[in-house]
């Protein structure tokens, strides 16, 4: 035979190719790394649907998962046909023969090249698009479910006379389509046009026809398609003009129309549609008579008809006839949005009265004002946002507890009384573990444990919290209650509880306590399968094969309120401040979350970020939507957490809000209705911040019901800066219970003050009826001053109260002594159609993050008081008692002052001795814990012999609180 190799004959040798033992091997790791990438996808998945049905919500994860997957699979699959079909028709509509020309033969080799694997190109091309469309319009599933389960508002808008649920519903989706459309019809025109000249159907440089018979129609067709789309563009536009958001001269912007949209972009709007029509009929006209021409002259007009009618007409509109006459040409208008803003944010029933803000007292009866301001409110002298570190120090037993930096107001009964009462529960600090492993980290600490609770109107004769509930466990008001907190807002780590690692429970005398979790909740870790799939989610292969985990292990995370609730219900926003609350022996975080959409028509738009912000969010507590910019809101949902077992509950609490109806249709079964919650937690229940915030940046502007003073800006408010905050942000609300002018007996409140726009006097006060329980729960009251008003505005008070005398003194004192001086709420009260202004003073020691209450502020027209006790200083103002003189017996709401008895003065003496001498040893480096153990010896006799002598003093009766 002859050698056809061109070679020598005799053995071969291959050179580089590897052996079969290699190949294998290479074929097993490549197998092994798809496997292991596919388990990694497996695991995401897995873990997401265990969790789901770890909370009893699988159907919210299989909602949405289908959801997106159908939307993904459908649209993904029009977008790859739209695409294909127009490749594959382009490809057979192809010449039968090309024009022998330069760029003919330039394109022969990419013809040729591209011959053999023309289907395989064509498969990529329309699978890489689909891909593309599909993942973009999986993310489309709310606007999806919100289409498809739509619920009507039974309101209508002032222009086209639509139901809202038409813009919030079905306009969005509407525009997806549309936005598909043209995607589709863009993407199959450029590839139909590249395949034509491809194959020669179209030439750029050859002599004679620049596109054959059959691209011609074909991209016409494509182009009339494109146009009539255009069409329908300009058709919905003109419903968008009611939710166009827009500015206008001397006000803020809006949304909705104006006079020029509404006698200029509208008609000009219906006369784009009708060109547009007319423009795409003549494009498929060339099926039949094969010229550009008539399309060309249309489509040219078409685009001068948008610029002089859509464009230069408007702003002739708007120079020469809204311009010169501006705000009544707008009245009309902005009367419609007021309306509409209004109703969408929930203040169109927003009670606005004048108040006369007279503070003067002279020609005043001072006996009623004296009793009055007893009565009219519980004035809170421990203010939640500054005592955390007193609870961190007198009740946080050790360092791997803690309690958050901002408190919560609540209310519960003391001595049978409901009493404004500051919370906060003593979670777990991982930061705090005294030796840092695996299994300390997630095994051993796990919870923290019990909820602490003080006056809100009271301290103790130091000044520190009068605490109602304390120790380790807790013992005090609130009773028996499962103790355990495993959920909470600092408790971000993923614990592995119920197997064979026992838990610390808590510290005792007799060392620590152990514990194993009895709860539901949580993921088992007994299935193999489990363990891995969270050994990849978490990247820690110790779960794998760790021997701390098994039989009955379950692995805890998604631990905060605010993000179960938000992985539960992801319809919802969250507010900012989930709170906790013992209800039925049970701590529950209660959070509160809103309904919102973007499309309600004529409502002017906020953005919820920024109006959530204050002086004490820091950037952590402001609200964060799936759509930050929002015109409609509402809170809709009551959730609770519970903090042993984690259980999520949604409760319906705005029954008539037609979003929430619409969420609940497609999340049947998610939201329990409202009649299912109980007695016990109604009374936790309470109106939430940063709806309330919301509420009062829009009625900065919306109290003014009348377009021309809304016009003219002459009534504009704003929120005043907090003055005890020097970062300039606004002042936060205040929790307080309280009484309007119009209210026969006190209320939980929510209050806040305004100044007018530019100004630093007072301006209104504001209060919305916070108790669940009430018959006026969320009634919103505003109290209106002067225009020409001398009552001090917050920033005034403030300045006021530095620059008296006795404070000044009194602080530089302090501040020589090198001791930090903390300013608490600046409460401001309605009291006999004057405001009281009332404000405690905190010192912390030298050295010391414990903030004791020393004075308290009280400010009524000019009349200043700086002095230990809010009687003092209310007795102070009203004429009771001069400056300077000695103190009275306090009543409820003050701290416990010491009388004129000269056993009483020793011993408050050496008490206070006996605590700067606990300071002090706490301040050392190392701390000296037996000096501050005999420090606390000798502070609790000196508290006995108070005791007694008060009580000797009162005739045996047992000493004031």
């Amino acid at each position: 035979m002859p050698d056809r190799g061109g070679g020598p004959t005799g053995p071969r040798i291959r050179v580089g190719r590897p052996s079969r033992r290699i190949r294998t091997l290479l074929m097993t790791l490549g197998v092994l790394a798809v496997l292991a990438m596919l388990f990694v996808m497996f695991a995401g998945f897995w873990t997401d649907w265990l969790w789901y049905r770890s909370v009893h919500y699988s159907s919210v994860f299989t909602t949405t998962l289908g959801t997106k997957i159908g939307l993904f699979a459908v649209f993904g699959l029009l977008m790859a046909l739209a695409v294909g079909a127009n490749i594959w028709l382009a490809h057979r509509l192809r010449p039968p023969l090309s024009a022998m020309s330069m760029e003919q033969q330039s394109l022969d080799r990419y013809r040729m090249s591209i011959a053999p694997y023309k289907k395989w190109v064509l498969l990529a091309v329309a699978a890489l698009v689909g891909l593309v469309a599909g993942a973009s319009a999986a993310g489309q599933w709310r606007t999806w479910l919100q289409w498809v389960n739509g619920v009507p508002f039974g309101q209508t808008d002032p222009q086209f006379h639509k139901d809202i649920a038409f813009y919030t519903f079905d306009l969005p989706w509407y525009r997806f389509l549309l936005s598909f459309g043209f995607a589709a019809t863009v993407l199959s025109l450029i590839a139909a046009a590249l395949v034509h000249y491809l194959y020669g159907g179209l030439r750029l440089t050859s002599p004679g026809e620049r596109a054959t018979a059959a691209a011609t129609s074909h991209l016409s067709v494509l182009l009339g398609l494109f146009v009539t789309l255009k069409a329908v563009a300009y058709w919905l536009d003109r419903y968008g003009l009611a939710v166009k958001s827009s500015g206008l001269k001397s006000t803020d912007g809006w949304t909705g129309l104006r006079y020029v949209d509404a006698n200029a972009y509208l008609p000009a709007k219906t006369i784009l549609f009708i060109i547009a029509l007319i423009c795409a009929v003549l494009f498929f006209a060339t099926l039949w008579r094969r010229t550009w021409q008539l399309p060309v002259i249309g489509f040219g007009l078409m685009v001068l008809s948008a610029v002089l009618i859509g464009g230069l007409y408007p702003a002739i509109v708007q120079k020469f006839q809204v311009q010169p006459n501006e705000q009544a040409k707008e009245a009309p208008y902005i009367k419609k949005n007021i309306t509409a803003t209004r109703q969408a944010y929930g203040i169109d029933g927003t009670d606005v009265k004048d108040y006369p803000g007279t503070s003067d007292l002279n020609g005043k009866n001072k006996d009623t004002l004296r009793s009055a301001a007893n009565s009219t409110a519980s004035l809170r002298m421990l203010d939640p946002n500054i005592v955390s570190p007193a609870f961190q120090q007198e009740q946080q037993v050790r360092g791997f507890y803690q309690f958050p930096s901002m408190l919560d107001v609540d209310r519960y009964k003391v001595d049978g009384k409901e009493q404004d009462t500051v919370i906060g529960l003593r979670e777990l600090n991982i930061k705090g573990i005294p030796e840092h492993n695996w299994i300390n980290d997630h095994f051993k600490y796990t919870h923290g444990y019990g909820a602490i609770t003080a006056r809100g109107t009271s301290t103790d004769t130091a000044g520190a919290p009068d605490f109602t509930e304390k120790k380790l466990p807790t013992e005090g008001v609130l009773g028996s209650y499962e103790q355990r907190v495993y959920y909470g807002e600092k408790t971000t780590q993923y614990s592995i509880v119920g197997g064979p690692q026992k838990e610390l429970d808590h510290p005792s005398d007799q060392g620590e306590e152990s514990y194993r979790y009895q709860g539901k909740s949580g993921v088992s870790l007994s299935n193999p399968v489990n363990r891995a799939a969270y050994a990849v989610a978490f990247g820690e292969p110790q779960i794998l094969y760790s021997g701390a985990i098994g039989e009955g292990s379950r692995i805890l995370y998604n631990r905060t309120p605010k993000e179960r609730v938000e992985a539960v219900a992801p319809w919802l926003t969250i507010d900012g401040d989930a709170y906790p609350a013992v209800v039925d022996h049970r701590i529950q975080w209660i959070v509160d979350a809103y309904t919102t959409t973007n499309g309600y028509p004529y409502a002017s738009r906020t953005t919820l970020g920024d109006t959530t912000a204050d002086s004490l969010t820091t950037g952590q507590r402001a609200v964060v939507a799936q759509q930050n910019q929002v015109n409609y809101i509402r809170n809709s949902v009551k959730a609770t957490v519970d903090a042993y077992d984690g259980t999520v509950t949604l409760y319906q609490w705005d029954t008539k809000d037609p979003v929430l109806k619409t969420w609940m249709k497609a999340f049947p079964g998610t939201v329990k209705p409202k009649s299912a919650i109980g007695s016990d937690l109604m009374d936790h229940l309470r109106y939430p911040q940063d709806l309330f915030k919301v509420q009062r940046e829009l009625l900065t502007r919306y109290h003014v019901t009348d377009p021309g003073t809304f016009y003219t800006g002459s009534e504009r408010w704003q929120v005043p800066d907090d003055p005890t905050n020097k970062k300039g942000d606004a002042v936060p609300p205040y929790y307080l219970s309280m009484k309007m002018p119009d209210q026969q007996k006190q209320t939980f409140s929510l209050t806040t003050t305004f100044t007018p726009k530019n100004r630093p006097n007072l301006g209104a006060f504001m209060a919305v009826d916070a108790d669940a329980k009430s018959s006026g729960y969320g009634s919103i009251r505003i109290l209106k001053l002067p225009s020409e008003t001398t009552v001090w505005g917050p920033e005034q008070a403030q300045s006021k109260f530095n620059g008296h005398t006795p404070v000044a003194d009194q602080i530089n004192i302090w501040k020589k002594g090198d001791s930090e001086v903390d300013y608490g709420n600046l409460l401001t009260v309605p009291l006999e159609g004057g405001l009281l202004y009332v404000e405690p003073v905190y010192m912390r020691g030298t050295g010391s993050n414990y903030p004791l209450l020393k004075k308290v502020l009280v400010n009524y027209g000019e009349k200043i008081a700086f002095r230990d006790t809010l009687d003092e200083a209310l007795d102070e103002v009203f004429g009771d008692r001069p400056p300077g003189t000695g103190t009275q017996p306090p009543t409820q709401g003050t701290t416990k002052p010491p009388t004129e008895n000269p056993t009483v003065k020793q011993a408050v003496k050496d008490a206070q001795d006996a605590f700067d001498a606990g300071q002090k040893a706490l301040d050392k480096k190392p701390q000296d814990w037996a000096a501050y153990g005999k420090a606390q010896q000798d502070l609790k006799d000196a508290l006995d012999r108070l005791a007694k002598a008060q009580a000797a003093a009162e005739g045996g009766g047992k000493p004031g609180s």
